[in-house]
């Protein structure tokens, strides 16, 4: 299958996991998310962010503030097509919140390619059940805060690091089709929490 956009998570997968940051200033890039945004914009990929922010409906935090740490994480990355997140509180029942596929749906919308032919890459599990939900297909890139539990879950639909998982959707197949990422286990020797 041809991958047409790339979803990303947005905490602890573009930006550093500031817990229900609503500060712009806070907001720090993670190694090679640039590199990894600007490559799948390069070959005509369609990129955008995903992500839950439940600080909201917890009353932690405001959507502006939400839609600020955006702003300013989409002009550290160069700028991406779309950014959708789910503002409800895990116990709200909505169908955004990740793992539901509500937010690919409207990413893959927005962006009008269908959820079969987009990549969505995070670093927890919720990230590759939302994608598969969707249709999508998922790939978790793991960091000292995502759970053992979870990669070796998705151990086959893993990449040690964004560049490796956007490399992957962007490999030629003999045909000439970009195709999704190959399976790529997680290096022994990642930190656990």
């Amino acid at each position: 299958m041809t991958v047409c956009a790339v979803l990303f998570d947005r905490d602890g997968t573009l930006v550093a996991d500031v817990p229900y940051n609503g500060d712009p200033d806070r907001v720090r890039l993670l190694p090679g998310a640039a590199e990894a945004v600007a490559l799948a914009r390069s070959h005509g990929l369609a990129t955008g962010v995903i992500s839950n922010q439940s600080g909201i409906g917890r009353g932690l935090l405001t959507a502006d503030q939400v839609r600020r740490v955006n702003e300013r994480a989409d002009a550290l990355l160069g700028g991406l097509d779309t950014w959708v997140f789910c503002p409800h509180a895990p116990d709200a029942g909505c169908d955004c919140r990740k793992p539901r596929p509500g937010l690919v749906f409207t990413a893959a919308a927005r962006l009008g390619v269908p959820p079969a032919r987009c990549l969505v890459i995070g670093d927890i599990a919720a990230d590759v059940l939302a994608a598969r939900a969707a249709g999508a297909r998922g790939v978790l890139v793991p960091n000292a805060a995502t759970a053992p539990a979870e990669v070796a879950r998705f151990a086959g639909d893993s990449a040690p690091d964004l560049l490796t998982a956007v490399r992957g959707a962007l490999a030629a197949a003999p045909d000439g089709t970009r195709p999704l990422p190959p399976q790529a286990a997680v290096p022994e020797g990642r930190p656990s929490p």
